[in-house]
């Protein structure tokens, strides 16, 4: 995975988020202006909630007037007993989790949570809602989705129904609605092109479109992440 540079960001807030009595590790970075939408993102199997590619989605969203919301995942970030943030650590306990099933439904409520959380701020209350999460942030993403009506816009892809422990993602994808924008990398080395494919038909959503971009399985940047951003800050600031 290749490396972009960031610039520099302000440094995120805490949020307190808490579900079913258990504490969900929150963090948001807001613009220099006021707040024109939010932007829930989620990581990869890799990261955490501070990883590169969540600030690589804050470096490209601030700019543009919108908040950016981050959690860790369900063995991720500070929800490890060990603390380890090292990269392949984190992936290999996703990939062990997510073969369990831990996280299935459940990481998609703490977002929402999170969402909650932070649109309860009154400078946030009625702004317009779009998610960015690719990989890991579409196995979980997608059954958030099908039930979070206050998002507008998704950017997602880089997953695959007949991935291991995938089979109810198509009918969750159904009940999806906001516009969506999916990705898949040409030569992905874990999500061959026809399950992709099968899953970006399986959405719901009357607008979507599917983008293939040439290489193996990356997080999203450089021109993969302004397309994925433009989409998804088009529908949230429009008018």
């Amino acid at each position: 995975m290749t490396q972009q540079t960031l610039g520099s960001l302000p440094e995120p807030r805490a949020l307190a988020v808490e579900r079913g009595g258990v504490s969900v590790p929150a963090v948001y970075w807001t613009p220099s202006s006021a707040s024109r939408g939010v932007v829930l993102a989620c990581h990869g199997g890799s990261g955490h909630k501070t990883s590169n590619a969540i600030l690589m989605i804050a470096q490209a969203c601030l700019p543009l007037g919108l908040t950016v919301l981050a959690i860790d995942g369900p063995v991720h970030g500070e929800r490890r007993d060990d603390g380890n943030l090292d990269a392949a650590a984190a992936r290999q306990s996703f990939r062990e989790a997510w073969r369990a099933g831990v996280g299935r439904i459940s990481m998609g409520q703490d977002m929402s949570a999170a969402l909650d959380s932070l649109l309860r701020l009154p400078e946030y209350a009625k702004l317009p809602v779009g998610y960015v999460g690719v990989s890991m942030g579409t196995a979980y993403g997608i059954p958030m989705l099908a039930g979070e009506p206050r998002i507008r816009a998704a950017a997602i892809g880089l997953w695959a129904t007949n991935y291991a422990a995938s089979e109810h993602l198509a009918e969750f994808a159904s009940r999806v609605a906001c516009d969506v924008w999916f990705t898949q990398q040409w030569n992905d080395e874990f999500f061959d092109r026809q399950g992709t494919l099968d899953l970006f038909d399986a959405i719901g959503s009357e607008n979507k479109r599917l983008v293939a971009y040439p290489g193996p399985h990356r997080e999203l940047e450089g021109e993969r992440l302004a397309d994925a951003v433009a989409f998804v800050a088009g529908r949230l600031t429009k008018g």
